[in-house]
């Protein structure tokens, strides 16, 4: 059966966040390869895959062939360094493309940044865009941060972010 993943912030090829981050890389090409090799450790072709903004900073040519290396039915909501018109990103091999946040089975709202979300509201909000900035916890019981650095630079499975928010056993 396939299942449902999340990813956000990978930044192929953005050498300068290794430091902005603290990401745990020598440079960007074990960088890439550790997240490629992470991800389709973790997702089947059949899988799908939401990325939730920010995937590549390289040139067309190479976001292209990283993005055919990795397993799953990709889909993008974009985010702000994803600056290509959202057709570059369906040619790539992006099954769908957002430049907006998208709502999946009724409930979850998917945005690159996170969105005002509280108790009274009937959503929960999957996000990224704030890597490891402490202002921000990795979860709540209506909001995911998805960012590669709090997710061992892997994608996330559904159900186990409804497990860490508290609405699955």
């Amino acid at each position: 059966m396939a299942k449902t993943f999340f990813i956000a912030d990978t930044h192929f090829g953005h050498k300068a966040i290794i430091d902005y981050e603290n990401r745990p890389f020598a440079d960007t090409e074990q960088m890439d390869r550790i997240i490629i090799s992470n991800w389709n450790e973790a997702v089947s072709d059949e899988d799908r895959v939401f990325v939730i903004g920010d995937f590549s900073m390289y040139d067309n040519e190479r976001t292209a062939e990283i993005c055919r290396m990795l397993k799953g039915r990709k889909q993008l909501i974009m985010g702000n360094h994803d600056t290509q018109p959202p057709v570059f990103y369906t040619e790539c091999g992006f099954e769908a493309v957002s430049p907006y946040p998208v709502i999946i089975d009724g409930f979850w709202i998917l945005s690159h940044e996170p969105m005002y979300i509280n108790t009274n509201m009937p959503y929960a909000n999957i996000f990224g865009h704030v890597h490891n900035n402490p202002v921000y916890t990795d979860h709540s019981p209506q909001s995911f941060c998805v960012c590669c650095e709090r997710t061992e630079y892997r994608p996330i499975e559904f159900d186990e972010i409804k497990r860490r928010m508290g609405l699955i056993r």
